[in-house]
């Protein structure tokens, strides 16, 4: 648990930065994009690739943008298998990785469905308005992150099982290889 806890620690500073620096070179490269025609910059062009000094400028710190956004996904990908373990172990899914859970979490998504589906309308008409679109609005959304949540961990369940299965056949493979060296 502490490992996990300094990982977070370590993470969400990193991911917050990265985010920051991000929003930083995209606004830098849009200033760049809206006064190209102001800035001397534009009238020079760079030899054996051209484009002028300002396009070069914007691509280069889009570019920038899109590598510490990678690095802020990464970040976040850990993150959200966290927060992914906590939400579904809040849910009171028992913690065990089997195609069972991966086909009981597809018959919650199913289930969710089918009951969003039933509430919106009811609800549009008893509450009517802005108020009662919006209501039916949050319904939708809360069931569309909580089906997300649930699809996104059943890819991990998946990938942990087909994960171990080809483990334990590479492990059989070496075995019988090293049977027919030895013999």
């Amino acid at each position: 648990m502490s490992r996990i806890r300094d990982e977070v620690r370590r993470r969400i500073p990193r991911l917050t930065m990265s985010l920051v620096i991000t929003v930083i070179f995209l606004v830098i490269s849009f200033v760049i994009q809206q006064t190209q025609d102001l800035l001397p910059l534009s009238q020079i062009n760079v030899p054996g690739i051209g484009q002028n000094l300002s396009s070069l400028i914007m691509i280069i710190t889009v570019l920038i943008a899109v590598i510490f956004l990678i690095r802020a996904l990464s970040d976040a990908l850990f993150l959200g298998d966290i927060l992914t373990d906590i939400i579904v172990h809040r849910l009171g899914i028992i913690e065990e990785r089997s195609p069972k859970r991966a086909a009981r979490e597809l018959i919650y998504i199913i289930v969710i469905i089918l009951i969003v589906t039933a509430a919106t309308p009811i609800i549009g008409t008893f509450v009517e308005g802005d108020f009662g679109f919006g209501i039916q609005s949050l319904i939708t959304y809360v069931a569309l992150a909580i089906i997300i949540i649930l699809i996104y961990d059943i890819g991990r369940t998946l990938y942990r099982v087909i994960e171990l299965k080809v483990g334990s056949l590479a492990e059989k493979l070496s075995n019988i290889v090293e049977e027919e060296n030895e013999g």
